[in-house]
Parts: C-alpha cells; structure tokens; sequence
C-alpha cells in the first residue's frame, strides 16, 4: 500500500487526487462488519435485559447500567449510518436490511434518514443549500435582519438545554415518526417511517405487557435520551466548531468544505471507539465510502489530516456557544461576540 502522498498534495490536493488516495479504503470487509454488529447488538441486548431485570425485581443500582447501554445504542447508529452510506457491505441489499433492521432499535426510520442524510453529505458548508439535515445556522446579517420575535425563536433553538436536551428528544421520539422534510417526495419516506413505527410499536408493546409499563419506561426513557443527546453533540460538534467552512455560489467547492468544513473530533480511545470513529469526521465527508473501522488507516498513512479541524473533547465544550456564521470573519461566532462587534 502506498503511504503518504506529500504534505502539500495530501491536504490540498484535487478532488480526483483525494478521490484516488481514499479509494484504497473504501472495500469493506464482510467477517469484520459482521463482528462489529455482533460485538455492538450483543452487548446492547444483555445491558437492556439487566437493566429490565433490575427495575423489575426493584434494584435500582442495576439501572446505572444505562449509562453503557446508551452508548452501545450510540454505536448501533453508527452502524446503521455505515450501512445508509453502502460501506457495512458490498452488497446493497445486505446494507439496507441490516440498516432497517438497527433502525428500529434507533427510533431512525432508515431509508427516510438515508435519503436527508445524502442531502446533507452534498450540501455541508453551503450557505445556499441548508435546511436538510443539518443544524439550522444562520449568518450575522439574516439574524439581524429578523423581527424580535424571530430573533427570540432562534435563540431557543440555539440554547443548550433545547439543543441538547428538548432537541434530540423531539427528534428521536417524535420528528422520526413522520418523514418532515420529505413529506411530498414520494412513498418511500412514509413507507420508511410507517414500517418503523409498526417494528418499534410491536415490541414496546410486548415487553410492557411482560414487565409492566412503569418497568420499561424506567429502563428505555434514560437509554434512549442518553443516546439521542449524544448523537446530537457528536452531529453538533463535527460541523459546528469555530474554523469551520461555509461559503455560497460559486466559492462553495465540495473537497473544500468537506475536508474544513468537518472536524476531526479526537476523542480518547474508549469514547472513540463507542462512537465508532465518526470523529474522523473530515474524512469521512471526503469520501463517505470509507467502512467507519477503516477511517483510523487513513490518518494512519496520512498523518498530515490528523491536525486539519482537529479539536480535543475539552475544545468541543467551547463549541455550544457558536451560533452564527460571520460572513466578514468566515468563521462561527457567539451571541456575545455578535452584539460586541
């Protein structure tokens, strides 16, 4: 395998030279995708009966068990983001059922979340394009140019406790039961979201029956919450960070904004590994081929893209109060420093 193609070449390089460097990662390999679901969905499924099992028969402290199971239920969506992307298998078949499948875990009605998911890989950083997706992220001068009350509504929408807190729950338990955003596009987001509904509704309703809705909700509300807030940070984190990239018109270059406009979220190991890599997340945008399980060899032989957006969880923190795109400064401010300049 040829390593490292030179500094200038590997960070700025063509969109056909960077296509041909991460064409080589791109083969997914069918033994390691199926060990990665069994060594996710196994553990996930043994955390959820114990804490089934501990809410039951009243011990409490078995509920801390949550806490692991939400972040395997992290990772089951990064699977099923793998497979909306065609990378789990090679076959597309497989990556669709394995992908709907997951999604009832998830609450994600896969082939909808698919479709909106594809938008937002063609249209990240593109000030003429957003709205699918994506966080809304308005600039200086369409903020200013709101009425108050529009002033006050994105201010709700940009607050940490509705980002974090409202905001993925709303997005999981209920946005997901409807297809918003592709509500005339056709019978497959509403057949998406029907079929997922019924596969979530089904065993809800089994399992309530067999340990009693008190018990349940106890151990699916905090799981499913845990998880949904942690997939929005991490969604949050790798695009909305203070040098990121967004342009309009003609400037909008797709290599660009995939490899600026992403982070590359460095995570400890533990943490990296439950969110299956997605932090490598520049990467990812400059070729959505790549298995998740492959995106560490390409920082691994091109060093050089191990700095570009690189921010540390400790730096992630500083990114919630980012909430407005600086046309003159080309980069994400605060409120703060809106009202200041």
């Amino acid at each position: 395998m040829e390593n490292n193609v030179s500094d200038g070449a590997a960070i700025e390089g063509s969109d056909r030279s960077w296509t041909k460097v991460l064409a080589q990662y791109r083969q997914p390999n069918p033994v390691r995708s199926t060990v990665e679901i069994a060594i996710t969905a196994l553990p996930f499924v043994a955390l959820w009966t114990l804490c089934a099992v501990a809410a039951v028969y009243g011990f409490w402290w078995g509920l801390l068990l949550t806490i692991p199971a939400a972040g395997f239920l992290v990772r089951l969506f990064i699977l099923q983001h793998d497979c909306g992307h065609g990378t789990l298998f090679a076959r597309r078949g497989i990556n669709d059922w394995t992908g709907r499948v997951i999604g009832v875990f998830t609450l994600t009605p896969y082939d909808y979340w698919r479709r909106t998911h594809a938008v937002h890989h063609a249209t990240a950083g593109n000030l003429d394009q957003r709205g699918i997706g994506d966080v809304n992220t308005l600039t200086v001068r369409e903020y200013r140019a709101l009425s108050w009350w529009g002033r006050m509504r994105y201010q709700f929408y940009r607050h940490p406790l509705v980002m974090f807190g409202l905001g993925p729950a709303w997005l999981f338990v209920c946005q997901y039961r409807l297809p918003f955003g592709l509500m005339r596009a056709g019978i497959q987001p509403w057949t998406s979201t029907i079929a997922t509904n019924l596969g979530v509704a089904l065993p809800v309703a089994g399992l309530m029956w067999l340990m009693g809705i008190g018990s349940f909700l106890m151990v699916q509300v905090p799981i499913t919450l845990m998880a949904a807030t942690a997939g929005v940070w991490l969604f949050y984190v790798q695009h909305q960070f203070e040098e990121t990239h967004w342009s309009e018109g003609n400037d909008w270059n797709f290599h660009h904004a995939a490899l600026h406009g992403s982070s590359h979220y460095d995570l400890p190991f533990p943490l990296r590994w439950i969110t299956g890599n997605i932090g490598i997340h520049h990467v990812h945008h400059l070729s959505a081929k790549v298995p998740f399980y492959r995106l560490p060899e390409v920082l691994r032989d091109h060093p050089d893209l191990r700095d570009v957006g690189r921010i540390t969880l400790l730096q992630s923190l500083r990114c919630v109060k980012l909430v407005l795109w600086d046309e003159d400064a080309k980069r994400l401010i605060s409120f703060r420093e809106m009202r200041a300049a």
